[in-house]
């Protein structure tokens, strides 16, 4: 089995991870860096951009740029970007081809699998979103494994004894709270909580509003109507949190962000820690609700906890480990990277399904939500209470509402609500060719069948005829095998791309160096290259130049090919007239040529210069004696 990777897929920067001599190791990305900023782009001209370059680029093409896509994930919503639409599974797609191609010059060999990570409170619908844009980026997701589960793995491969921890996920988009037994090579979930639609991005905005208030009581304009200028703020407050995690106090500082009556503006602010603590405390209060609700989930107490886990890059904020320590009454574990655990973890998981790592890791997850059918009166009937572990399968017997009913239209939905309206409905299933008969009478069994990746899958029998029975599912947001096939054509197309516009550029900069180092050796060796030759360079140098001016890929490769030629022929013949005059030399000065001391010296020229060594060694002895003797 080829190497498997591990993903972690996250909301404003992503990892991966691999295997290697039983060890799981991250994977630097192109630019250098352990991690992948989660952003696409597309310019005025076409290109797409993803990763670095990306969010390089974000404050001069806010209108061109994607951000958090991971929130968007299975709600079906489009980005419509310069006249052309995408679903979120398509971006994160283009995300996953990144991670996937770098991944693949990192290890030198082609990579086809991978283990990608959700948080695990994502839905049936955006497990499936996450699974579909895997596929789309041209991989086959081997598992689908949850945030906190991947960090547990990370936390406690190599410990001793059992432990009941709380892994505390605070990423940038999301959070996450779920309780473990770890032990044994066994990982038990107990409970999990949390919101999909809360992380570090909502202190991001946050401090942004904070920021464009302030300046608007000094000057009356709202720089968040800009899409530059409220870039330009975001990526401020972005940094502004970070320095904020280990500084008291820091500047924001941005030069002529706007222009009133002809004159430029500039934002200058102090921010103190303690402002940024009362800014960011409505948000990070919001976690202290599904912990708590986890812990009664699992009829536990804080107590009962052996170690927290902290996960994700905003649990780096010193109010975030705080509030922690006060819901569970201890400090938490600070001896794994929050940024790194997850695709470690994820690492993990693919090194077991590969072979790569031998010891026996069992997994037993659970499902976030509740599964329930619409029964009459829009009432949210269970079938799989959350928090069951998985995979799991269940069974109920449903019956028709009205006499001689033909079919029945059964909404599948996933949430807490007692009400089918209040929950997220994950598809309809219409089961027709039901028997005529009085309303109640006919019994259909649908059974619910939740796989390891927490996906559902559904089978309906009606039980008077003991036959099977076709359904048609009609998902809220599942892609079909045509559009991931159509998608997946297009991020193939798009890669193609890519390589011609940097097989454009090499091309461009093999020129450029070509020009520069002639340049350089005609003005160092101007006095040995001749007229004729010189002005054969000249000719070249400047037909590669006027090329160099255009767009014309094909014509600066002929140019600089052209220039090559001649150089390279120049330069072998510099090379000829030296070696001629060297040989002149040795002649002149009654030397031997160059054939007759290029062979292995014979032995009598071997024992001639042994020999006068041996004589001066002698002489250097008896010159010693003599200064004894003295």
């Amino acid at each position: 089995m080829g190497k498997i990777i591990g993903i972690d897929l996250g909301t404003t920067n992503s990892e991966v991870a691999f295997v290697e001599a039983g060890k799981p190791t991250i994977i630097k990305s192109a630019e250098g860096q352990t991690y992948f900023p989660s952003v696409v782009a597309f310019t005025k001209d076409g290109e797409m951009l993803v990763g670095e370059a990306a969010k390089r680029q974000a404050v001069t093409n806010p209108e061109g740029t994607v951000l958090r896509i991971k929130r968007k994930m299975g709600t079906g919503e489009k980005i419509k970007i310069r006249g052309k639409e995408y679903t979120p599974e398509q971006i994160s797609a283009f995300i996953l081809q990144k991670i996937k191609k770098d991944a693949e010059d990192f290890l030198g060999e082609t990579i086809k699998d991978a283990v990608i990570t959700v948080p695990a409170y994502f839905n049936d619908d955006q497990r499936q979103a996450t699974k579909d844009a895997g596929k789309i980026a041209g991989l086959t997701v081997k598992r689908i494994i949850n945030e906190p589960t991947a960090a547990s793995l990370a936390y406690g491969l190599d410990k001793e004894g059992e432990h009941r921890i709380a892994v505390y996920d605070f990423g940038g988009g999301t959070f996450d709270i779920t309780l473990m037994d770890v032990g044994e090579g066994v990982f038990e979930v107990l409970s999990t909580n949390g919101d999909t639609q809360l992380g570090g991005s909502d202190m991001d905005q946050a401090l942004v509003d904070y920021i464009a208030e302030e300046f608007k009581k000094q000057h009356n304009i709202d720089l968040r109507k800009d899409p530059k200028t409220f870039q330009r703020i975001l990526e401020a407050a972005e940094a502004a949190k970070m320095e904020l995690s280990s500084t008291l106090q820091t500047d924001i500082n941005l030069p002529y962000i706007t222009v009133l009556d002809n004159e430029p503006k500039h934002l200058e602010m102090k921010l103190t820690r303690a402002k940024f603590e009362e800014i960011i405390s409505p948000i990070v209060d919001k976690t202290e609700k599904p912990c708590k609700q986890a812990l009664k989930d699992a009829k536990l107490k804080p107590a009962d906890i052996d170690h927290i886990v902290l996960v994700g890059g905003t649990t780096r904020i010193p109010l975030v480990i705080k509030t922690v320590e006060k819901i569970f009454g201890k400090k938490p574990k600070r001896d794994v990277d929050p940024m790194e655990c997850v695709a470690i973890g994820a690492a993990i998981q693919a090194g077991v399904l590969s072979g790569d790592i031998d010891k026996d890791i069992v997994l037993l997850d659970v499902i976030p939500l509740t599964l329930s059918i619409e029964t009459l009166g829009a009432v949210a009937t269970p079938l799989i209470e959350r928090n069951t572990t998985v995979p799991t399968q269940k069974s109920k017997i449903f019956s028709t509402a009205a006499d001689n009913q033909p079919s029945v239209d059964i909404n599948v939905l996933q949430g807490e609500r007692p009400m089918a309206v209040d929950n997220k409905s994950l598809g309809r299933f219409h089961l027709d060719g039901i028997l005529p008969a009085p309303r109640g009478i006919p019994q259909i069994e649908v059974a619910f069948d939740i796989d390891v990746d927490g996906i559902l899958n559904v089978s309906a029998k009606d039980i008077g005829t003991g036959k099977e029975q076709s359904i048609r599912i009609t998902g809220s947001t599942k892609l079909s095998d045509d559009e991931i096939n159509r998608m997946k054509e297009e991020a193939e197309e798009h890669e193609e791309e890519d390589k011609k516009r940097k097989e454009k550029v090499e091309i461009r900069n093999n020129a450029d160096v070509l020009v520069h180092s002639t340049e350089k050796t005609i003005e160092e060796l101007k006095d040995k290259i001749s007229s004729e030759n010189k002005e054969k360079i000249d000719v070249a140098l400047k037909e590669l130049r006027e090329a160099l001016t255009g767009d014309d890929t094909e014509k600066i490769k002929e140019k600089t090919e052209a220039l090559s030629q001649i150089f390279q022929k120049i330069s072998a013949e510099i090379y000829q007239q030296a070696a001629q005059q060297h040989q002149q030399q040795r002649q002149t000065a009654g030397g031997e040529t160059d054939e007759s001391w290029q062979g292995k010296p014979s032995d009598d020229d071997d024992n001639t210069i042994n020999a006068d060594y041996k004589v001066k060694d002698d002489k250097k002895k008896d010159d010693k004696k003599e200064d004894k003797k003295e």
